[in-house]
């Protein structure tokens, strides 16, 4: 991925909360008749010395030969992302030498597949992963709510899958490269333009003014 320095992030806090956030990933893989993407979502375990980046846990249809690949794999994690009409910058009053763009914040994770066997630790992966997404739900489904056979039978048709991170790229392109007027403005226009919903968008924008 081309980033340019000032759209570089490389705070892992930044990338990882990202990723918590948008947690469906595009796998991309090399397959003997060229690349494939497969969306999977995943959960990140936190760092640890074996695994300085930290670790991405997930699950696929044993049908799906994915999980066989032993190729080193890219992972997309798209973040916010917004259009940014010239009518929105200073300079459209002034001179009128402005040209659209877009903004968004992504992560790229790179890795190998590893799976996930041993039916204690499968079990407990796929306990972790819907614990993950039922957390916020008022009344949270849990695996165990479950019949024990049915969780088995299902366990026989999918794979458990980690990915241990070897490197974590980041890149925000958010206006950085303008003036700090234009992107404080950018912003509030983004958060008032309530048809495309961008607040998202706007708090990344504000939240890099701050910070600097």
């Amino acid at each position: 991925m081309y980033i340019p320095s000032h759209f570089s992030e490389e705070r892992l806090d930044v990338l990882h909360q990202l990723i918590h956030d948008h947690p469906l990933a595009s796998l991309v893989t090399m397959e003997a008749e060229g690349m494939t993407a497969n969306h999977i979502p995943f959960i990140m375990t936190p760092p640890t010395h074996d695994a300085p980046f930290g670790t991405l846990r997930g699950h696929v249809a044993r049908a799906n030969p994915v999980w066989q690949n032993k190729d080193p794999v890219l992972l997309i994690f798209q973040g916010p992302s917004s259009y940014i009409t010239p009518s929105w910058y200073e300079e459209k009053k002034q001179t009128g030498a402005v040209v659209p763009t877009y903004n968004y914040a992504v992560v790229h994770a790179h890795g190998t597949i590893a799976t996930v066997d041993e039916r204690t630790q499968f079990l407990d992966l796929l306990t972790q992963l819907t614990d993950r997404f039922e957390s916020t739900r008022g009344s949270p489904w849990a695996v165990a709510d479950a019949p024990p056979e049915y969780i088995h039978n299902l366990m026989e048709h999918i794979v458990g899958i980690e990915i241990t991170i070897s490197r974590l790229v980041g890149k925000w392109k958010t206006s950085q490269n303008k003036s700090a007027t234009n992107r404080s403005h950018i912003a509030v226009q983004l958060r008032d333009d309530q048809q495309h919903r961008n607040e998202a968008m706007a708090d990344i924008m504000e939240r890099q003014l701050f910070e600097e």
